[in-house]
């Protein structure tokens, strides 16, 4: 649904984005990571025909963004960072603005109004001014406007920033639900644990660069310190795994813990426990590198 290739934007001497290549399969969730300042939302705004790239091409829903900007419009909503809602009309109201400036028929709009408003627990607030809602309900409300059209593809830039914790799962929950019924999602984030929740597929950009792809699995494994902790009941037990294992170290004597290098598959740790010769394994646990390790692994600190 979206295809980029060699995708450069600069301002005066700064390049932005520097040689981007991007894919994004129909009906998946796609997560665009990076530091402040990497690209992300330049990315996100010339796909949606905001700005204009500088070199490279891009499609979207098969539609070039340069040559067919109004057919790429059609086909995609859009959540920015800062919410679209009128804060003075009405939940109700912004939805049918939204109906009509797409120029839906006026019972179409009436008749989604009232799907979205129900789809996004927003129904007994319909009437109210959107400045009395909270910041959960202004969220959803946005996210409600973007899919008035009915969009094949959604781009959604960091749209559970300054959320509570309860907001965020809920809109977790919405997205899901979308990428379920065939819409393509489109996602920025600054929460690593939004990304590994929701992406089929992460691309991690730094300073206007690409530097890895993947499902979050496949991100994962490309950071070591993986390992597997075992904890037993004595010293000797202690002692006698790691002769098995052929390490040299003792372990933890205060803890009787062993740490043991290992990607957490459950091949791999089958492998370990038949190595241990018997010993009285009484507690196991699998530590494996998050989103976190692979970002800080990934991207360069911008000094101060």
């Amino acid at each position: 649904m979206i295809q980029v290739r060699g995708l450069c934007k600069a301002y005066r001497d700064r390049a932005v984005l520097d040689g981007v290549d991007l894919d994004v399969p129909a009906g998946t969730v796609f997560s665009l990571l990076g530091p402040n300042g990497a690209g992300k939302t330049t990315t996100v705004n010339i796909l949606t025909t905001l700005i204009r790239a500088d070199a490279g091409e891009a499609t979207v829903a098969g539609h070039s963004v340069t040559a067919e900007p109004a057919a790429v419009r059609a086909a995609i909503g859009v959540t920015g960072q800062f919410s679209a809602v009128d804060r003075l009309l009405t939940g109700a109201e912004n939805l049918a603005m939204m109906g009509d400036l797409q120029h839906l028929p006026r019972a179409r709009t009436r008749q989604r109004t009232a799907e979205l408003l129900e789809r996004f627990d927003l129904a007994d607030a319909a009437g109210r001014r959107a400045g009395t809602y909270s910041g959960g309900m202004v969220r959803r409300l946005d996210l409600a406007m973007s899919l008035i059209g009915e969009p094949r593809i959604l781009f959604l830039d960091e749209p559970t920033t300054g959320l509570d914790p309860r907001s965020r799962r809920t809109m977790w929950r919405i997205i899901r639900d979308l990428a379920a019924g065939g819409v393509t999602v489109f996602l920025t984030t600054q929460y690593l644990e939004e990304a590994d929740e929701l992406a089929d597929r992460i691309a991690v950009l730094d300073r206007g660069r690409l530097v890895a792809q993947g499902t979050p699995a496949e991100l994962k494994r490309l950071v070591p310190g993986g390992r597997v902790s075992l904890q037993f009941a004595d010293p000797a037990g202690l002692a006698a795994a790691a002769r098995a294992l052929g390490d040299d170290s003792p372990g933890d004597p205060d803890t009787l813990t062993l740490q043991v290098p290992s990607d957490g598959s459950v091949a791999s740790v089958k492998a370990l426990l038949d190595r241990l010769d018997g010993s009285t394994v009484t507690n196991l646990s699998i530590h494996t590198p998050d989103l976190d390790d692979v970002f800080l692994a990934l991207t360069e600190v911008t000094p101060a």
